[in-house]
């Protein structure tokens, strides 16, 4: 059974392109508690496939990517749940 996550913080960065939907990710988890779950909203392609490398360089844990509608996506990252 999996228990359900408390999202501490939401940040949608939908309509956002090149490398701001994943600076605007990153500069929110650094402000973040170890552990606090970030629930991220987007739609942009190339950030879905950067997002998992970037957070693991920086420590933090992908819980989850899933569609949410069209080409919106909800992500789900534990801060520094790797560190």
């Amino acid at each position: 059974m999996r228990k359900k996550l408390k999202v501490a913080k939401t940040l949608d960065v939908r309509r956002l392109i090149c490398m701001f939907p994943d600076m605007d990710t990153l500069a929110c988890l650094e402000k973040m508690a170890k552990g606090q779950i970030l629930e991220v909203i987007c739609d942009y392609p190339l950030a879905l496939q950067r997002l998992p490398r970037n957070l693991l360089r920086k420590g933090h844990k992908l819980l989850g990517i899933k569609r949410v509608e069209g080409p919106t996506h909800r992500v789900l990252i534990e801060a520094f749940g790797l560190a």
